[in-house]
């Protein structure tokens, strides 16, 4: 198996009536953690990142290291994606890098971080696809604004999506899949009680998948943060409030809606990080971080696979065949 576009996997999930997780990682042995799910389960899977997420100095340093740790795993159909790039410039840098699909969020500014206008949204998504459909490269872009903190430093409130706005998007953007915020929410505080339809706003799934049946929806901000893996932080040092995310069984709903990309970044990186935590504490004089990182991946593994079986995608890597996704950066990938 090579590397895969959004496109090519995502089409794959409509046609079969399920969902792909999308895995956020922020170093190699969770990229490790997300690739071994998908092969314990063969599944189909998009490993993605943010600019700058990482503890790497430099953004090229570590998505080469990304690429190069899934050229390990050729049984696994695999997307590298840009999560959030917030201006052209950034999403340029990671086609060239190698990736086979980018988002480029024009919702908000990426200075002011507030919210851009219609237009200035479309010019923006609208240079990127043209670039990265030159290239073979997939897009996806955001519509309305998906609530919470991307990064832990700035928070967004919540601006639904409206339909009509969504098909001109579509239409004068060519993006493969769109963004569109429904009520959820980025981070590990999203809901102060478990959230119904006067939160979810799953009625607009339905609605927009009517008007733009040829482009991929995709639910943002979408981890559940499980009260055990909380609990399991906070008595090892942390202090996370009590917070409800999206239900597993929403998530399992949405792909029957229309939602075919389904992010998930806080529920598995609060796995890894309550097994590090506790790792480290059964050793009071521990000093390589070693063991306690490979703890981390082995839970983070662990709950990824879990959504795997929830989203629909385990077992759907046996219905591709090898392709060949001619990275920018690399030439075609054998």
């Amino acid at each position: 198996m090579t590397l895969c576009t959004l496109r090519e996997v995502l089409d794959h999930a409509r046609r079969g009536g399920y969902g792909v997780g999308a895995f956020n990682v922020t170093d190699i042995e969770q990229v490790e953690a997300v690739l071994d799910a998908a092969r314990r389960t063969q599944s189909p899977v998009i490993v993605q990142t943010i600019a700058g997420a990482s503890a790497f100095a430099s953004d090229e340093l570590y998505w080469d290291l990304l690429l190069r740790t899934v050229d390990h795993y050729p049984d696994v159909p695999v997307v590298v994606h840009l999560d959030h790039g917030p201006d052209a410039e950034t999403c340029l840098r990671a086609i060239e890098a190698g990736f086979s699909s980018v988002m480029i969020d024009g919702s908000l500014d990426p200075v002011t971080h507030q919210p851009t206008t219609f237009d200035e949204n479309i010019a923006v998504t609208r240079q990127v696809v043209e670039y990265a459909h030159a290239r073979g490269v997939s897009v996806e872009g955001e519509l309305g604004t998906i609530g919470g903190s991307k990064d832990g430093a700035t928070h967004a409130e919540i601006i639904l999506a409206d339909p009509d706005e969504a098909a001109e998007f579509v239409a004068r953007t060519g993006v493969d899949a769109l963004a569109v915020a429904i009520g959820t929410s980025h981070g590990a505080y999203k809901f102060t009680s478990p959230p119904d339809s006067t939160v979810l706003h799953m009625d607009l799934i339905v609605e927009i998948a009517e008007r733009i049946p040829d482009t991929h929806l995709v639910m943002h901000g979408s981890s559940s943060l499980p009260a055990h893996l909380r609990e399991i932080i906070n008595a090892h040092g942390g202090n996370l409030p009590e917070s409800w995310g999206v239900p597993e069984d929403e998530k399992a709903r949405s792909t029957k809606l229309g939602v075919t990309k389904i992010n998930q970044g806080m529920d598995s990186h609060m796995a890894y990080a309550a097994a590090m935590r506790a790792a480290l504490a059964s050793d009071p004089l521990a000093a390589d971080p070693a063991p306690a990182a490979s703890a981390g991946r082995a839970a983070m593994s662990e709950i990824i696979a879990e959504r795997m079986e929830v989203f629909g995608q385990a077992g759907r890597a046996r219905d591709y065949t090898a392709t060949a996704f001619r990275s920018p950066a690399a030439g075609t990938i054998a």
